[in-house]
């Protein structure tokens, strides 16, 4: 069977409605999977009316209802929202509501109902101003499927990237990085990439100095300290992975086809490439959720700039239903 993969509508005043609507005009994403929206019908239905699409909208309340037909889009209605709501502006209501939709989201993967969710963006102040402060979407799901140990991965075609650390300047992210953390990632990973079907995952850890350290000739030993070990370890218990190694040739190499993953250690050195590489198409994942959770997202905001206008571009949506569907347990 098909993996069912949630979409959380997302913000409802931004351009979330839209894209959804335009990756599900697609019909080869039909052939890969039963896509299902959490949301509100009736801006699913404005949606469709701002892009001049020709779907319907099948607003069902129990996910058993869905139909799953291309030229149909099933939507699991939470009708929480004002059809009259306003695009392109901060709301409580619809903060509230984005918060509401991954909720029932993490309900319906828990109970394996879903195999993976794919998220629309949120705004984080209405998210606030709805009464759930969250920096973001990762946050959110950490906590409602209680993890502690979680990451970002990036994917992009031809190349998949996990970072050791995230948005924390360099000289914090060089202190942050320890080897335990180094081998958690490795095994996150490795874990997330087994479940998707990878056999044998082939992984790759980056250096954090020029030529990875050149054996002590440039930086104050870090790759030795902070990641040599880790790797070490996960090698003694039969991981696939390798490093550290040049960030100037390992992204390519991984392009090539050489790896299946690369880890990264801080902000810039993994999102460079993968942003090169399709900055329409880059899809940010949350791995290692409990409940073998695995979300993926737009790697864009709610561009209330252009909400409601039908100009919102809905490539980086397909991309990311494309990972939904490849990374869900199998």
């Amino acid at each position: 069977m098909l993996p069912s993969i949630g979409i959380t509508m997302g913000d409802a005043t931004g351009v979330g409605p839209e894209i959804i609507v335009k990756a599900l005009a697609d019909s080869d994403l039909y052939n890969i999977c039963r896509p299902m929206v959490i949301g509100d019908a009736k801006i699913l239905e404005r949606a469709v009316k701002v892009t001049g699409s020709d779907v319907k909208v099948n607003a069902v309340k129990d996910v058993d209802e869905a139909i799953y037909v291309h030229g149909t889009i099933d939507c699991l209605d939470l009708d929480l929202l004002s059809k009259d709501i306003p695009f392109g502006e901060i709301s409580p209501s619809a903060g509230n509501a984005a918060f509401q939709f991954i909720k029932k989201a993490v309900d319906l993967a828990k109970e394996n109902k879903i195999q993976a969710i794919c998220t629309a963006p949120l705004n984080k102040e209405a998210l606030a101003k709805g009464g759930h402060s969250y920096p973001g979407h990762t946050e959110i799901l950490a906590e409602l499927t209680e993890t502690r140990d979680y990451s970002m991965m990036l994917s992009a075609p031809n190349l998949k990237v996990m970072h050791l650390t995230t948005h924390v300047g360099l000289k914090e992210a060089i202190n942050t990085i320890t080897s335990e953390r180094t081998k958690t990632i490795i095994h996150l990973a490795d874990q997330t990439l087994k479940r998707a079907g990878y056999k044998e995952p082939r992984i790759a850890v980056c250096g954090i100095n020029p030529h990875a350290g050149e054996n002590g000739i440039f930086g104050e030993g870090e790759e030795e300290e902070k990641l040599v070990p880790a790797i070490q370890k996960a090698q003694l218990e039969e991981i696939n992975v390798t490093g550290p190694y040049p960030a100037d040739t390992l992204f390519f190499r991984a392009y090539r086809g050489d790896f299946d993953l690369v880890i990264a250690c801080y902000h810039d050195q993994g999102h460079i490439p993968i942003k090169l590489l399709g900055i329409d198409e880059g899809v940010n994942i949350t791995v290692g959720l409990n409940y073998g959770v695995i979300r993926t997202s737009v790697d864009h905001g709610t561009a209330f700039d252009i909400a409601g206008k039908n100009l919102a571009d809905s490539r980086s949506m397909v991309a990311a239903l494309k990972s939904a569907v490849e990374l869900a347990p199998k």
